[in-house]
């Protein structure tokens, strides 16, 4: 059986996937996203990295078959660029619907061993419209993160979740968790380091102790 600790973290993982920046559900016109970056961080690409680390995994964990190409290369100097398909407009309204006042619906449009490939050699660059299509397209370079995140829901129209009072009060036990591990680890390290001293005390008192006999002999 998994102890309380180890399940308290799986839920603490699964809590931190579920919700926070980028826990939205796309609207049924996104047919894929596509980002193109650099692999380092510098000349402008810090915030798309963190915008891909961060946002992008909850974004997929809600919308597991809408299409999210990364397409990464060596050129800091190129641009970072965020493109969001659309469904034009006779193509959505086949697509499913969200009643008045029920909970938003998870996407499912293709399955996933359909979707395409990401790259960290540039070869996935983000390909034209196709027919039925129009892309939107955000320019990532020297943004912030969170810049980034706001300007895409905008563009999207993609409705933000919110944790329920269960998972606020799962959330907060989790922290309190954690706050109580990095006291428990604190108190541990100042047992070990006291332990060590002690012995390092003992062992130079036990040569001490030897070259007074052997001077003495």
């Amino acid at each position: 059986m998994v102890n309380p600790g180890k399940r308290m973290n799986i839920l603490k993982t699964l809590l931190n996937l579920r919700h926070g920046p980028g826990a939205a559900i796309l609207p049924p016109e996104i047919s894929r996203l596509h980002m193109d970056f650099a692999l380092r961080w510098n000349d402008g690409h810090m915030g798309p990295r963190k915008f891909w680390k961060t946002c992008l995994p909850r974004l997929k964990f809600w919308n597991p078959a809408v299409p999210m190409i990364i397409n990464r290369s060596s050129n800091n100097a190129g641009p970072a660029t965020l493109s969001i398909y659309f469904r034009q407009a006779a193509a959505a309204a086949a697509g499913p619907t969200t009643p008045a006042g029920s909970a938003p619906k998870v996407n499912f449009i293709t399955p996933l061993a359909q979707q395409p490939h990401s790259s960290t050699a540039n070869e996935c660059p983000a390909p034209p419209p196709e027919e039925g299509e129009r892309v939107v397209t955000i320019e990532m370079k020297h943004q912030h993160s969170d810049a980034i995140l706001q300007d895409f829901l905008q563009k999207t129209g993609a409705t933000v979740l919110q944790p329920s009072p269960d998972e606020l009060n799962e959330m907060r036990q989790a922290e309190d968790l954690k706050d109580r591990a990095a006291i428990d680890r604190s108190i541990m390290k100042k047992y070990i380091d006291d332990k060590r001293a002690e012995e390092r005390l003992l062992a130079r008192a036990r040569e001490e102790a030897e070259a007074i006999r052997l001077a003495n002999q």
